[in-house]
């Protein structure tokens, strides 16, 4: 058992599950296999093909629940977790999320339509985007959807559709904080010069902008500071910032009541990320809050957050079927897979890393033997791990991808007319489908041929 190095034989820590590599019903059965929520992995593929997305549901009910508890145990006020569903939008997700509870927050009439078909309710929803076209404003609107006012754009709109239908509209306003976070500058969008929200500097302007408009009730804030951040010390400055806007809008005649800190804690993708649990995040932000409300002695607003990513990632896996081996001596080995940037475009476009196994070795006993894992479309870049240790492997065998729950099926392609992967649930060892596989056929739906080009032929 010595030579076993498995992140899947470390402790799973049931109640922050974004400090795990792997969902938390991960096991290994007696003939050496994996298996997630109580399915084969194996007999899920020989039933339903690959690649194919796998999320567990016992994952995601206990990242929902430990959000709740934490939120319960720290801030005595009332709160709300709003489910970021950009990381991973179905109807199934918006389903999972308004059953524990949870608000949602979107950025398109897409995700907005989903979240309802879901049976999210419209109280709980929240319309962000920093360009919304007025027919995704009006469809908000008509469905009693509190949207936040991402620029001036965004306020001309709101106000001429309140004005037009002469009703009182609520509505949040987005700002950039200033505070800047060690992650990615492509996911860094809190920081001041950002695509997103109105500038810190602006907001005394804008306060009395909204208090000269007849029927925009301004109820809430929103910040946000990034995304797969590690540190708790700029959250806990977020907080702060924000109660001091609060005040500062009392000025202008604005009584906020809502305070919504946007989301970004990350998780483990691999064995040398260190997150800080979903209590610690959720007790730093609300201690915040708490200080400064204190200090102030303004009450205590409504606390929203919007986790995403922790909530979705780590339940998710996706399964390969490994192809083509191409050994180049003394440079490196290129083993593929059937799938690639299609159904994860974050390794070529984030150089994101996760971590993987064979399904039939996923102790990855003697790892001899070092790969450049390869997807199959036709681009150099298309790379999902530049390399990793693995044990003996042939073509056929299984490979599993952790950590891909969020921004994967939600940023997947059909690059080289290649079809979409099913998604499957699985818990207590039974397998629900909850995203069919296309087919070529599909991706032929919306194509047409021009008339002139008919009577050609």
């Amino acid at each position: 058992m010595e030579e076993k190095k498995s992140f899947l034989i470390e402790k799973i820590d049931i109640k922050s599950p974004n400090k795990n590599i792997v969902p938390i019903t991960s096991s290994i059965g007696s003939d050496g296999k994996l298996s997630i929520g109580g399915c084969s992995i194996e007999e899920l593929v020989n039933k339903y093909d690959s690649p194919l997305y796998i999320l567990d549901e016992a994952t995601l009910r206990n990242s929902c629940r430990a959000y709740k508890k934490a939120l319960e145990k720290h801030y005595p006020g009332e709160s709300l977790p709003i489910y970021a569903s950009k990381a991973n939008s179905s109807i199934f997700m918006s389903n999972l999320i308004s059953s524990e509870g949870f608000g949602l927050d979107a950025v398109s009439e897409g995700e907005l339509l989903t979240a309802l078909k879901g049976g999210v309710p419209n109280e709980k929803i929240v319309f962000h985007g920093n360009n919304k076209s007025d027919k995704e404003i009006e469809f908000a609107v008509n469905n009693n959807i509190k949207v936040i006012v991402d620029n001036d754009y965004d306020l001309e709109r709101l106000e001429g559709i309140s004005n037009s239908l002469s009703i009182d509209l609520e509505i949040m306003i987005r700002f950039t904080p200033g505070i800047e976070c060690h992650t990615h500058e492509y996911i860094r969008t809190g920081s001041f010069d950002s695509k997103f929200g109105f500038g810190i500097e602006y907001l005394d302007t804008l306060f009395a902008r909204v208090s000269n408009t007849k029927h925009l009730k301004l109820k809430g804030l929103h910040a946000h500071i990034g995304s797969q951040i590690f540190e708790l010390d700029p959250h806990r400055d977020l907080g702060e910032i924000m109660v001091n806007i609060i005040i500062d809008a009392k000025k202008f005649g604005h009584n906020i009541k809502e305070l919504n800190v946007g989301g970004g804690l990350g998780i483990k993708y691999t064995e040398n990320d260190d997150p800080p649990s979903i209590e610690e995040w959720v007790k730093t932000v609300s201690a915040s809050v708490l200080k400064a409300c204190k200090r102030n002695n303004l009450e205590l607003p409504t606390l929203m957050c919007e986790p995403g990513r922790s909530i979705v990632s780590t339940a998710g896996i996706t399964i390969y079927k490994i192809g083509a081996f191409k050994e180049i001596p003394g440079i490196k080995t290129y083993l593929s897979v059937d799938g690639g940037m299609s159904d994860n475009p974050r390794p070529i476009t984030y150089q994101s890393n996760y971590s993987a196994c064979l399904v039939n070795n996923p102790f990855n006993i003697n790892p001899k033997n070092k790969y450049t894992i390869a997807g199959k479309h036709c681009e150099s870049g298309d790379v999902l791990f530049k390399e990793i240790e693995l044990a003996d492997c042939k073509t056929g065998d299984l490979i599993c991808v952790f950590g891909t729950g969020a921004y994967n099926i939600s940023m997947s392609s059909n690059y080289n007319r290649i079809p979409r992967p099913a998604a499957l649930l699985v818990c207590d060892g039974e397998a629900e489908i909850i995203q069919r596989r296309e087919s070529p056929l599909d991706l032929l739906k919306y194509d047409v041929l021009p008339d002139r080009f008919i009577k050609q032929n």
